[in-house]
């Protein structure tokens, strides 16, 4: 249980509202920042502005899984205030307490570093991406199906780069019967790649690999599907891009040409946000728990 420990949950999306019922279940007591125009009523919880609270009192800060922009603004779905994580907000917490959040960046890299905090980047645990991967996989098989008109089984699909997401996307095209080749730059991946059943390519080589196919989805977060690789690609293309913002993908020339191009970061909490919120709040509540431990025994 979390008794007595003081959370603040800043901004977010739907995910957001199952890591708060998972939280008030384990009995921490909770202050919401960014919430203001949400009807649903937490007990247990209050919903509070950023000047209303006291962060001396804070052990633990919980932000959304995008976390700060480059201006230290956090994205809050449920109110139209503008809030602003500070490096003077993130000084007046304890020394213990530690930030939580989907991925970072140079600010928030900062301000942690300036304060001495220490900041949990979820989406880098192996498992918050493998999970994560599932609604991924599902929200990218809806993406083809709307956009294309043809079936998947039988067609020809190239995922660029075998990691957590590239893996099980690679794996479920397969399963519904497309002719799915992978392209990755590891020895490693290449033989998984092979052991799946698959076929692999090196990406060196991705301009030759996709002159016949009909879908292309990349999860590798720097450019590498390039205006000299779209080129190449036949007119009826579609490029599913799932890397980060802003993705791997030439758009602009891709809209030259002709050839759709979807960039679609963030599908767990589009396509499935109650489960994507459930994965979240699973590791997070875990976190947390070894966190109030480790305090108690140094205590």
């Amino acid at each position: 249980m979390l008794t007595d420990m003081h959370v603040a949950i800043i901004g977010g999306d739907a995910r957001q509202l199952e890591v708060i019922r998972k939280l008030i279940e384990l009995d921490a007591r909770l202050s919401l920042i960014g919430f203001d125009q949400l009807d649903h009523g937490f007990t247990g919880a209050s919903k509070e502005r950023l000047d209303e609270i006291d962060f001396t009192d804070i052990d633990a800060i919980i932000l959304p899984v995008s976390g700060t922009n480059s201006a230290g603004e956090v994205e809050t779905i449920f109110s139209n205030e503008t809030v602003v994580l500070s490096e003077d907000i993130l000084s007046q917490t304890p020394e213990h307490c530690v930030v939580y959040s989907g991925i970072s960046n140079s600010y928030l890299d900062g301000i942690i570093k300036a304060t001495n905090r220490k900041l949990v980047r979820l989406f880098e645990r192996d498992d918050v991406a493998i999970y994560n991967s599932i609604p991924t996989v599902e929200g990218t098989i809806m993406m083809v199906i709307q956009h294309t008109d043809i079936t998947i089984h039988n067609s020809r699909v190239a995922v660029l780069g075998l990691g957590r997401v590239g893996m099980s996307v690679a794996r479920s095209f397969a399963a519904l019967g497309a002719n799915v080749k992978v392209g990755a730059r590891k020895t490693e991946h290449i033989a998984r790649i092979t052991e799946m059943g698959l076929t692999p390519f090196h990406l060196s080589d991705i301009a030759e690999e996709v002159k016949d196919i009909d879908v292309c989805i990349n999860t590798i977060p720097h450019l590498i599907v390039t205006a000299s690789v779209i080129s190449k690609m036949p007119a009826h293309t579609l490029i599913v891009d799932l890397a980060s913002k802003p993705g791997g993908t030439d758009f602009r020339y891709a809209e030259k040409r002709g050839i759709k191009a979807l960039l679609a970061p963030g599908l767990p909490g589009i396509v499935a946000p109650k489960t994507a919120g459930q994965i979240v709040a699973n590791v997070l509540s875990q976190l947390l728990l070894e966190l109030l431990q480790q305090r108690e025994e140094n205590e």
